[in-house]
């Protein structure tokens, strides 16, 4: 019931802060797992090395590339 309350004090705001906070954290996630796949396939012949530095662009790649999707399907074709 509190989180009715809360979502009807101030009109739409809060479910949009909480619809956007969901589609963040979920597109984190799936960028985390994405960039630890590539991880391992990148370093798979022990040749080459995949960076901190590496890993953290692979997940804002993917963040970017998720949120340019979500916000084409949210946003209307």
């Amino acid at each position: 019931m509190k989180l009715l309350t809360l979502l009807e004090v101030g009109g739409l705001g809060g479910i949009v802060v909480m619809i956007v906070g969901i589609i963040a954290v979920v597109l984190f996630v799936v960028s985390l797992i994405v960039a630890a796949i590539t991880k391992v396939i990148y370093e798979w012949n022990n040749e080459k090395k995949f960076t901190t530095g590496k890993f953290w662009q692979t997940v804002l790649i993917c963040m970017l590339i998720g949120g340019l999707i979500s916000g084409f399907i949210c946003g209307g074709m």
